[in-house]
């Protein structure tokens, strides 16, 4: 396969990451900004790098990412999926790795609806029996 642009998308909660990852020199764009710039705790950034400490593949791609929706945390976690998926996209054996770290599941926590009759979603209004 030629290596053209390869898109893939990441989503976690209720953020949607769109990954555009190219061959390069390991440049990290997220939202036109340096990723150190968006993610300043060093957590989020080692998660974000994780796909490529997994597979050793650190400095070989450049990645622009489209991120939105969601806190600093979703996001992190779906620009990751995101960009498992295109490592998966590159080389068929990077599933294997990536897989095992866990990184190709989809998190499908969500927010539970709120429900009528009562304050949140499991939350119930105060009970008084007189």
């Amino acid at each position: 396969m030629s290596m053209e642009i390869i898109n893939t998308l990441g989503r976690r909660k209720t953020s949607v990451a769109r990954v555009y990852l190219s061959k390069g020199t390991g440049k990290l764009i997220v939202n036109k900004k340096d990723y150190k710039e968006v993610f300043p705790v060093a957590v989020l950034q080692s998660k974000i790098e994780q796909p490529f400490a997994v597979t050793s593949t650190e400095g070989q791609f450049d990645v622009k990412v489209n991120v939105f929706g969601g806190g600093i945390n979703g996001q992190a976690e779906a620009i990751r999926l995101g960009i498992s998926r295109a490592l998966v996209v590159v080389a068929e054996e990077n599933k294997t790795l990536l897989k095992a770290e866990g990184l190709m599941t989809r998190d499908p926590r969500m927010v539970e609806r709120k429900k009528p009759g009562q304050p949140k979603a499991r939350k119930k209004f105060q009970f008084s029996k007189r």
